[in-house]
């Protein structure tokens, strides 16, 4: 079970589901792409036919592979279509495979392909050799980016521009710094304060535009959202009473376009607000940049990913230029030898041999003196091709146009060698020769900004109405009897205080049963200053705190819990005078105190307080009573 577990989580991490580094392909994309190659013949091919090709490679069936593709043709840079592949804006899905048509783009077929610096293996069945990786000189895996679910792991990359990759390559190269920032198809605004290289995350909204004075108009997307999705988190959000519409008409076609009406004394402002917290017209996208590299997977930022991709693109061009050195120093040598062997008549020196062996050491005896003027040694090859020369060739020959034609191959040659020289160089100016020709092609869409927060508990300050039943001892904020005693946000928590003491924070609840003991409910303010009068064992005590931190749920006491604590006062205010009565006692000289809580000092919950009196309290108020009698009894004193 161990062995074959991990077997399996090998595979699924890297043969389906993360991308490989050196050319940014997951297995089934690479497949494709090498597929098409080997079918390309300029024309458009059923995808079917690519479908049923694939399969020869990718073992997975024909439904990964269709929809691995359609993702391709719709990022637009490699495979281009033709038919119906499904819309990015509305999620509508591609035609079936055999009704649409694909074939390489130009960009594809010239950056992707070369069977010189190709390793190839076996397939999965045996029959016919695959690539291991594509000799890609583009930065595949941030240009298409890369989401993916292996085993106890995932990835997430997001697609960035072709041309500012391209001249964050020259930048590299020239060791100058550079940024880069995420770039979609569908537009919309981007706030990457937090992307940090691609390993933190961004946000992403929608651009809305106002139509009239009730009328706002999606206009792009936020990269992920489509056009039916967007529709629902509105209609979701307007149910639950965070947002007011009249009505959503989706005239959505080539490009987006959702009309959201509203009531005619709606504010436009708090609106637009409004869409981006409770709607998909903005999202959050944490990232995660895993990939495959040396047969492992790693966390690598966006910048060390292109910096790898360009160190390639360096190695790959070096390596075709000494693939085409080679390739010109034997086209001189073939038009060397071909040259000394007609002009000088060479060929007729084989027609008196006898053997084959003869008519090769004829051939080798008649260039020796001319050894100075080829490139290496002369080979069997060199033999057997001089002596498939055709006798119309060397009637027709033109010394003239033979010479020029070898003059050519040298200045090439030259030109090569002085490439090799300094493969930086070239580099950057093959890098600028594919900005100067591609990057036209995909401009960005995407827009830079810097988003506000939103505060959410004042977009819905008022959105539910907390109503206390205090016959049944119900409080909530539905099916619950009587007029509201105060309104707030579903952001908010709220805590409830009851005569024991006892505190408790909570969400807003439908409807709870908090008892007819309840005291106090009000919005939780862990900073707000409270005043307690309670008395245990006999005695009145008088404390100001403030509730702190809370764990929400959770029973806390505001007075020592073993002492049986009766609350006689507690409010949120900080009155500056409590008038306080006491009840008629034998030999009892005073009836009534004044005490000033502000003298007491701010506390936390656990504390006990001042003591205030032993006396038995009948009454507290904040406001002097009518009976007050002025002239009795002195102030009351605390003690600590």
């Amino acid at each position: 079970m161990d062995d074959n577990f991990l077997q399996y989580a090998s595979y699924v991490i890297r043969d389906r589901a993360i991308p490989e580094i050196e050319d940014g392909l997951k297995p089934v994309q690479r497949r494709i792409l090498y597929s098409l190659n080997q079918n390309d013949d300029g024309r458009f091919i059923k995808v079917a036919n690519i479908v049923g090709y694939t399969m020869q490679f990718h073992p997975h069936g024909d439904a990964s592979i269709g929809d691995a593709l359609v993702a391709l043709v719709n990022r637009g840079y490699l495979i281009e279509g033709q038919g119906n592949f499904g819309n990015i804006h509305t999620g509508d899905p591609a035609a079936a495979a055999r009704y649409i048509e694909c074939r390489l783009t130009d960009l594809a077929a010239t950056q992707l392909f070369n069977n010189d610096l190709t390793d190839f293996i076996p397939t999965y069945d045996g029959r016919k050799k695959e690539p291991v990786v594509l000799p890609a000189k583009l930065p595949l895996l941030l240009m298409l980016g890369a989401e993916g679910i292996a085993v106890g792991l995932s990835t997430r990359i997001l697609p960035h521009n072709f041309g500012e990759l391209l001249k964050a390559q020259i930048a590299i190269l020239q060791k100058k710094p550079f940024t880069l920032l995420p770039d979609f198809l569908q537009g919309g605004l981007i706030d990457a304060r937090d992307y940090d290289e691609g390993r933190g995350k961004v946000r992403l909204r929608a651009v809305i535009d106002q139509k009239d004075e009730a009328t706002l108009v999606v206009r792009e997307l936020p990269f992920g959202v489509t056009t039916e999705s967007l529709i629902n988190s509105i209609e979701d959000a307007a149910k639950k009473g965070k947002l007011k519409t009249k009505a959503i008409r989706d005239y959505t076609a080539g490009q987006v376009e959702i009309e959201v009406a509203l009531p005619n004394d709606t504010d436009i402002p708090k609106a637009i607000q409004a869409l981006y917290a409770f709607t998909q017209c903005e999202i959050s996208s944490s990232l995660r940049p895993i990939v495959i590299r040396d047969q492992r997977p790693v966390e690598m930022s966006v910048h060390d990913m292109l910096r790898h991709n360009t160190r390639r693109l360096l190695q790959l061009l070096r390596k075709e230029l000494q693939i085409e050195r080679k390739k010109i120093d034997e086209a001189l040598q073939t038009a060397s030898l071909v040259r000394l062997f007609i002009v000088h008549r060479i060929y007729k020196r084989i027609e008196e041999c006898n053997t084959a062996a003869d008519v090769k050491q004829a051939i080798l005896d008649g260039l020796a003196p001319f050894r100075d003027q080829l490139r290496r040694d002369i080979v069997k090859a060199d033999l057997d091709m001089l002596l498939g020369i055709p006798i119309r060739r060397i009637s027709l020959y033109d010394i003239n146009k033979s010479r020029k034609e070898e003059d050519d191959l040298l200045a090439d040659f030259a030109a090569v060698e002085k490439s090799l020289t300094d493969v930086t160089a070239y580099t950057i100016k093959y890098l600028k020769n594919l900005y100067r020709d591609y990057a036209d092609l995909f401009p960005r869409r995407t827009r830079e900004a810097q988003f506000d927060a939103i505060e959410m508990r004042e977009l819905t300050a008022k959105e539910l109405p907390i109503v206390l039943d205090r016959e049944r001892g119900y409080l909530g904020y539905d099916d619950v009897d009587g007029d509201p005693v105060f309104r707030c946000s579903s952001y908010d928590k709220l805590i409830l205080v009851w005569d024991d003491c006892s505190y408790r924070v909570i969400p807003p609840p439908e409807k709870l049963f908090v008892d007819k003991n309840l005291i106090y409910a009000a919005i939780y303010d862990r900073d707000r200053v409270m005043t307690l009068v309670y008395t245990a064992n006999q005695i009145t005590h008088l404390k100001r705190f403030t509730f702190g931190g809370i764990i929400q749920n959770k029973d806390y006491f505001c007075a020592p819990k073993a002492e049986n604590p009766k609350a006689l006062f507690f409010a949120d205010n900080q009155p500056a005078t409590l008038y306080v009565k006491y009840g008629p006692r034998k030999g009892q000289q005073i009836h009534q105190q004044e005490f000033e809580p502000t003298k007491v000092a701010i506390r936390t919950p656990k504390t006990r307080g001042i003591q205030m009196t032993t006396k038995r309290v009948t009454s507290i108020a904040t406001q002097k009573p009518r009976n007050w009698d002025t002239k009795a009894g002195p102030k009351g004193a605390l003690l600590h």
